[in-house]
């Protein structure tokens, strides 16, 4: 069996690697463009990606081809309509980083509100060894408890956050984006009261028809002025040139970003054109790469492509 892994560097060396290794040919590229697809999926049997676009011509072009693992679980970079059609089996792994994305959400708001990176460089600086005062109050931070702390998206992850949230004195309460989720313990309102109501916004929604531009320029100028928005979800949740325009303008207290419509982000993204830099936080699309998440990500990647051969494939 012919396993390759299109993207491996994606995900980093994990010790499944080898496990995977081990029932077949395994050939890893650290990253493929378009244009190298077709050549490096030639004869495979096992196509392992993480981002990299599978469509109908190249899993024609490979009539070998019958198992497409992803790294992620998302699956909105395979013709799946296609691979059905050809008898292409596709896979992908979930429930693997929940603490890893709830985690960081809180990680990035909390740079937010607690500055802790402007006192580190203040000590650091040695600011503070020349200071008179045993202390420095500028900015000044706020504490979560008390606020209103408003999920979009109450699935495994945004579950995770708001019972965090509501460990440190938030009152919680969420959209639910497809109308279908009912939680009896967090309290569930329309689109338009958790605008108007919340302190903060942490988004934990898929992409689809239902959520693409879901916050744009009349629903951010429909928030608190001082409301903060945390986007762990999908970067085309919010429109980035609204969100811009509504920093700088100081429609909304910030935001904090971990994915964007684009990635990488590219340099005329708007959201880099922002002057207001101190109200807006960015990591790079990593909420879901904890060292412990990517060993599960890779362990369950493992074991689908050994549950498919139980399924009498090989």
């Amino acid at each position: 069996m012919k396993i390759v892994f299109l993207d491996e560097a994606t995900v980093g060396k994990m010790p499944a690697m080898k496990k995977i290794a081990s029932l077949g040919e395994y050939i890893a590229y650290d990253f493929s463009t378009a244009e190298q697809v077709l050549e490096r999926i030639n004869d495979a049997d096992v196509v392992i990606t993480n981002k990299i676009l599978i469509t109908r011509d190249m899993m024609k072009a490979n009539p070998k081809l019958k198992l497409i693992c992803l790294s992620a679980t998302g699956m909105n970079n395979v013709d799946l309509p296609a691979a059905m059609e050809l008898g292409v089996a596709v896979k992908n792994v979930a429930g693997y980083s929940t603490n890893s994305v709830a985690q960081l959400t809180f990680a990035l708001l909390f740079e937010h509100i607690c500055h802790v990176n402007h006192f580190d460089s203040f000590v650091k600086s040695g600011a503070y060894s020349a200071s008179k005062s045993f202390t420095s109050i500028n900015p000044s931070y706020s504490e979560l408890a008390g606020k209103t702390f408003g999920i979009v998206g109450l699935g495994a992850i945004g579950s995770k956050v708001a019972t965090i949230a509501e460990a440190f004195g938030a009152e919680v309460v969420y959209y639910s984006t497809s109308g279908a989720n009912n939680n009896s313990h967090f309290k569930r309102v329309e689109f338009e009261e958790l605008l108007s109501s919340c302190d903060i916004i942490s988004i934990h929604a898929p992409l689809n028809e239902a959520t693409k531009n879901l916050f744009g320029e009349e629903q951010l100028s429909a928030m608190k002025s001082t409301v903060i928005i945390v986007n762990v979800g999908r970067g085309g949740i919010v429109n980035e040139s609204a969100l811009a325009k509504a920093i700088d303008n100081n429609i909304i207290g910030g935001a904090c970003l971990d994915v964007f419509v684009e990635e990488p982000m590219p340099k005329n993204s708007p959201l880099m054109q922002v002057k207001n830099k101190h109200k807006i936080v960015y990591t790079p699309h990593i909420a879901w790469a904890s060292e412990e998440a990517r060993v599960r990500l890779m362990e369950m990647l493992y074991q689908n492509i050994i549950d498919w051969q139980g399924e009498g494939n090989n």
